[in-house]
């Protein structure tokens, strides 16, 4: 708490020059531990990813449409656990709680844009899936590398265009009361709280965002997997269907890890009042720093082509 008492006194101000960060209030004293936590979870996620992006790269039997969106997976994993962890570590480690207003809005727009183009690239998973399993003879007729290609600038697109006004409905709001952020990073709804004039269309909107958003992705996901559910009982070997089963299996888990604690943690924002504050915070940072670490784990495991050559690469390191 005397840590944070030079920043309680706030005088009169519109559009402050820089926000106070103050970490995840009510757990000052385990900032440290969590940090290990934080710190080894982003090593994982930024090691395993590289990996995938490496392998990928190296091995021309893997330039196919599900490694082209392992790979935009990948990037997409890198920049969202990156655009909140370095200046966590500062906050925890140095007591480096001040972040200028500019940069907490770039911060604010890059975690949901990437959340929003990561949410689309595992629609087009699906969809890779989909057209893998229910109609395979016209699989590379159908899912080309420029049709490829158009499918990740969309989903790049939707997320800039979509989250694009975060950013300006958050700089044009009076803040006259205090420019202390609960938080560890600049998330849209604690920004907006502090605004000391109407939130209502800045809130909804990005309600709007989230639910439409998501919600059609979950849906259209909810969709292709059932039909490959479908397609995947009608095969005629209890073999053919484990295998199928066991590839699907591991894009499902993918998506679980992703949609659930970031829906927790945006719907706990506006309406979970009752919810610990410390709670919140920490669901905030491990739905951009959970799913980057396990994907690569997911996949790299889960996917034969990307284990075999993890395997063989390890045999030439020892020979």
């Amino acid at each position: 708490l005397e840590t944070i008492t030079p920043y309680s006194n706030t005088t009169d101000f519109t559009n402050p020059s820089t926000f106070i960060l103050l970490g995840i209030p009510g757990l000052e004293a385990a900032h440290v531990w969590i940090s290990i936590l934080f710190c080894t979870m982003y090593a994982i996620a930024v090691l395993g990813n590289f990996m995938i992006l490496f392998i990928v790269m190296m091995e021309p039997s893997l330039h196919v449409p599900m490694y082209y969106f392992f790979c935009m997976l990948a990037v997409t994993d890198l920049v969202l656990s990156t655009s909140i962890l370095p200046k966590t570590l500062s906050i925890f480690w140095f007591n480096s709680r001040e972040i200028d207003f500019s940069a907490c809005l770039t911060q604010m727009y890059f975690i949901h844009c990437f959340f929003v183009m990561e949410s689309g690239i595992f629609v087009a998973m699906a969809l890779d899936r989909y057209v893998a399993i229910c109609h395979p003879l016209r699989h590379s007729t159908i899912l080309t590398n420029p049709v490829v290609a158009k499918i990740g600038l969309a989903m790049v697109l939707r997320g800039i265009i979509l989250l694009l006004p975060h950013p300006f409905l958050a700089r044009r709001l009076p803040y006259c009361r205090t420019n202390i952020i609960a938080h560890t990073h600049c998330e849209y709804m604690a920004v907006l709280k502090l605004a000391c004039a109407d939130i209502r269309v800045g809130s909804y909107y990005g309600l709007s965002v989230v639910f439409l958003v998501t919600g059609l992705d979950v849906l259209f996901i909810t969709v292709s997997y059932t039909n490959i559910l479908r397609a995947v009982f009608s095969l005629p070997t209890k073999d053919a269907r484990l295998k199928t089963f066991g590839t699907c299996s591991s894009h499902f888990c993918a998506i679980l890890a992703f949609y659930i604690p970031a829906l927790f943690s945006f719907l706990t924002q506006r309406f979970g009042h009752n919810v610990p504050l410390h709670f919140r915070v920490l669901m905030a940072n491990m739905y951009l720093l959970v799913p980057p670490m396990l994907n690569p784990i997911i996949y790299g495991v889960r996917t034969k082509q990307i284990r075999d050559r993890l395997l063989q690469g390890n045999q030439v390191s020892q020979t």
